[in-house]
């Protein structure tokens, strides 16, 4: 009989900046790297690692915050094109997306 291995999910809500809650989705970081011009395999691992620090009431400021970082870890480029992306079509102010000192 052939064995199977079960995922568990712990299930991780994210607080938007009105209040509301939804669930955390990896794909809409994978997506949001891609967009940034990751490849996939790079945009995959960034989604990977921001959702192994995902937390139960993380504020979605901080997964932009930590999805920034990893953008600029991998490949700076990548980050300013998320951060044009961001402004022109989300009208996101710069301030809104600014990653701490360095």
């Amino acid at each position: 009989m052939p064995s199977v291995f079960l995922e568990v999910i712990e299930l991780v809500d994210v607080v938007k900046a009105d209040g509301r809650r939804e669930p955390f989705v990896r794909e809409k970081v994978t997506v949001s790297a891609l967009k940034s011009g990751a490849p996939p395999e790079e945009a995959r691992a960034i989604g990977e690692a921001v959702e192994r620090i995902a937390y139960d009431g993380m504020p979605s400021g901080e997964i932009r915050r930590r999805v920034l970082e990893q953008l600029h870890d991998r490949n700076p480029e990548w980050e300013e094109n998320w951060r044009i992306y961001d402004r022109a079509v989300k009208k996101r102010g710069a301030a809104a997306v600014e990653l701490p000192a360095r």
